[in-house]
């Protein structure tokens, strides 16, 4: 036996020279896997490698990590070394900050709750930077996703929004208040459109915008982030 059967460690083998070689490997490996916490989840592109980083490779990823989809590319000593993931391994993502657990055959937020069959329960944030577009009102790229049950969408602005409007509104077509009014446009406002029920959306919903007492003119920049719970179905 020359590794270990879960993290496959290197193992120090009887009357080896140069033991340090492979204790140090296996220390390296432990200090990426332990209390794992991945760089990025989609990047196809390897970076330059620090050591101490985690990557999981996403499918079609290129360079020194062809060939290496599902496994985590772990930086050591200034290269690459891969670990194929078991199901369950969970991990903190440091974009965001959310937990995500391998399936199998990919990296999912850990459900809050989930059955033998796979039939899982999780809260979500979707959080997504905007540039206010000129008019009346304004429409985001990104939408609420379809079948989730929305709890809260918040917002702060990050640079002022200007144009001939005293304040803005925040909903969806057919409620542009749902989500909050009488905003303020200067930088530092907020919204924090905690509804009093959740309400699901079955289809996939953009938030809109609204200036009141006036228009956008194109300048200003909005954090936004959607609280939603999703739910999947049993597996096959």
């Amino acid at each position: 036996m020359t590794e270990t059967a879960r993290l496959s460690l290197p193992l120090v083998q009887a009357a080896q020279a140069q033991k340090h070689v492979t204790v140090n490997e296996a220390l390296a490996r432990l200090d990426g896997l332990v209390q794992l916490r991945i760089v990025s989840l989609d990047l196809t592109a390897p970076p330059t490698p620090v050591d101490g980083a985690v990557y999981a490779v996403p499918a079609g990823a290129s360079g020194d990590w062809f060939g290496q989809d599902g496994a985590l590319a772990l930086a050591i000593g200034g290269g690459w070394e891969f670990v194929t993931p078991e199901s369950g391994w969970t991990a903190t993502l440091i974009a965001d900050g959310r937990q995500v657990q391998w399936s199998g055959t990919t990296w999912e937020t850990v459900p809050l709750a989930q059955s033998t069959s796979g039939a899982s329960a999780g809260f979500e944030i979707l959080s997504f930077e905007h540039d206010v577009a000129a008019g009346a009102s304004d429409i985001t790229a990104i939408s609420i996703p379809a079948n989730a049950m929305v709890f809260a969408v918040s917002a702060r602005v990050t640079s002022t929004i200007t144009g001939s409007l005293s304040n803005w509104q925040m909903g969806t077509g057919g409620a542009s208040d749902r989500f909050g009014s009488g905003l303020g446009p200067g930088m530092g406002s907020f919204a924090n459109g905690v509804l009093s029920q959740p309400l699901t959306y079955y289809s996939d919903t953009p938030l809109v915008l609204t200036a009141e007492g006036g228009t956008f003119d194109g300048g200003g920049q909005l954090s936004i982030a959607i609280h939603y719970m999703r739910f999947a179905l049993p597996e096959v």
